[in-house]
């Protein structure tokens, strides 16, 4: 590989002469690690022309990094980085600048104290990962997406490659939302009324800037997705938490003036709990007695693997207040960012500019390789084997957790991939999951997902979908051995 001559400059302050400023600036270069050994240098006549200097002066400089091991020659194809560069000349280190910006106070909204949840990059190292979200290599067809990727990015689909869309969609993609995806879930919709998100939680964003003000009232949820809360916040709206039962989202609890109403009725997050069909009815009269919107989050419907699917919200609505929520990231790869947002025409326009302000679109390549996917039957086929899978890794698990005298605290009934568990009163579960880790077993910790001061400590989530079937009775065995110790350390 080239080094680029542009990454080349002299520093207008370096010391000494041109040949010992070139030397330097080259050995810096390596020693620093910009410059990988094996990499091939510029030309001297191309390194000199670019720094406006006498083409000897670089020869001289290479010819003395060349001596001293630096620099290798190979024939006539040029100068490379030696494989044994040796340790660093006395060059006198270059001055590291210093920051005088007072942060606290030129920061206008603070972000990072946002608590999200906590996963280790590296969770695939681990033997017992029982985390939620990622994708497992032995369900995810990886051939078959290669393919579609390919055909993406072939001559034919120059256009979907290249063209900036502005504010629209790939058609092939909406066409196939629009006909085969929302069908599924009981919804009939135009293009209009179907924009494409980088992923649910942008979705999620794109909505909240859209319908809420520091005037207005949101309700969500509590325990719910970290992410949103998060959302919320950044919004400035009011904000009213409702707790959930073992049917998610109880109508009568939401207080009055709310404008906007946050829910996740297929699997409730953290707890899984489907919401019943004649409670959908009452939510959606209860937002029609007080003029609200309901955002309809229908994460994980596809996983309804255990008896079909209720029918989405957004279906039974007759007044369009219901805005709704789909991902593809969830289903295909969490890696993909790939959602979409469904609506009334009037709220999809603002949506619409919102994201092309911001980020115009989702990548063109990446809209067509997924309607490639959806159209060529790779995707019904990708979610039956995954709901085989999860099928069995779900009673293996649920055969464990009883073994063991383990509590779930809430479970989807229809399907999913993740168990709510309750560990026993004085078990703070971040501290479990702390001693678990160093014992290869992953699980996540609940008090991320509630609102306010005080929390629940003692609720944590298994995922199954990203543990091989074989390890999952070891390592639920694991977590009851160690909250065993810790309930009886606290006696």
């Amino acid at each position: 590989m080239a080094i680029p001559v542009e990454t080349f400059f002299l520093k207008p302050d370096s010391q000494g002469t041109l040949q010992a400023r070139i030397q330097q600036m080259v050995a810096e270069g390596i020693l620093s690690g910009r410059f990988e050994r094996g990499e091939k240098l510029p030309s001297t006549r191309r390194l000199a022309a670019h720094l406006g200097i006498s083409r000897i002066t670089v020869t001289l400089a290479y010819t003395e990094l060349l001596a001293n091991d630096y620099l290798t020659s190979r024939g006539r194809s040029g100068y490379f980085v030696s494989e044994n560069a040796p340790e660093p000349p006395a060059f006198a280190p270059a001055p590291r600048s210093e920051d005088r910006v007072d942060w606290a106070r030129a920061i206008g909204q603070r972000f990072a104290h946002t608590r999200l949840l906590d996963k280790p990059r590296d969770w695939a190292r681990y033997r017992y990962p029982f985390i939620y979200g990622q994708a497992d290599p032995q369900i995810f067809d990886h051939a078959n997406w290669r393919l579609c990727a390919l055909q993406a990015l072939g001559a034919r689909d120059f256009e979907s490659l290249t063209t900036d869309y502005f504010d629209q969609d790939d058609p092939d993609l909406i066409t196939f939302v629009a006909r085969h995806t929302l069908p599924r879930r009981g919804i009939a919709a135009g293009p209009d009324e179907i924009l494409i998100t980088m992923g649910a939680q942008n979705a999620l964003w794109l909505t909240a800037q859209v319908l809420l003000t520091q005037r207005r009232q949101a309700a969500v949820e509590n325990p719910c997705y970290p992410a949103l809360r998060s959302i919320l916040n950044q919004s400035r709206c009011r904000l009213a938490t409702v707790p959930v039962d073992e049917d998610g989202l109880p109508p009568d609890l939401i207080p009055p003036r709310t404008d906007v109403i946050f829910a996740t009725p297929s699997h409730q997050c953290p707890t899984s709990a489907t919401m019943p069909l004649d409670r959908r009815q009452a939510l959606l009269a209860r937002a029609r007695e007080m003029d609200a919107l309901i955002v309809e989050d229908d994460y994980e419907f596809e996983m309804s693997y255990l008896k079909p699917p209720m029918p989405a919200l957004k279906s039974l609505d007759q007044d369009g207040r219901v805005i709704y929520v789909g991902s593809f990231s969830k289903s295909i790869f969490p890696g993909l960012r790939l959602g979409y947002l469904v609506g009334s025409e009037a709220f999809i326009r603002e949506a619409r500019a919102l994201r092309a302000s911001v980020l115009r679109h989702p990548p063109g390549h990446v809209q067509r390789t997924t309607a490639y996917f959806l159209r060529l039957g790779h995707y019904d086929s990708l979610i039956r084997r995954a709901a085989r899978e999860l099928t069995a890794r779900r009673e293996v698990l649920e055969r464990a957790v009883a073994l063991h005298g383990l509590t779930i605290a809430g479970k989807g009934a229809h399907g999913g991939s993740s168990v709510w568990m309750r560990a026993p009163e004085g078990i703070d579960a971040e501290v479990l999951a702390q001693r678990l880790q160093a014992r290869e077993v992953l699980i996540e910790p609940g008090q991320a997902f509630f609102f306010g001061p005080e929390v629940p400590r003692n609720f944590y989530r298994l995922g199954y979908s990203s543990i091989a079937p074989g390890r999952i009775s070891e390592g639920v065995a694991i977590i009851a051995q160690e909250i065993d110790r810790m309930t009886r350390g606290s006696e």
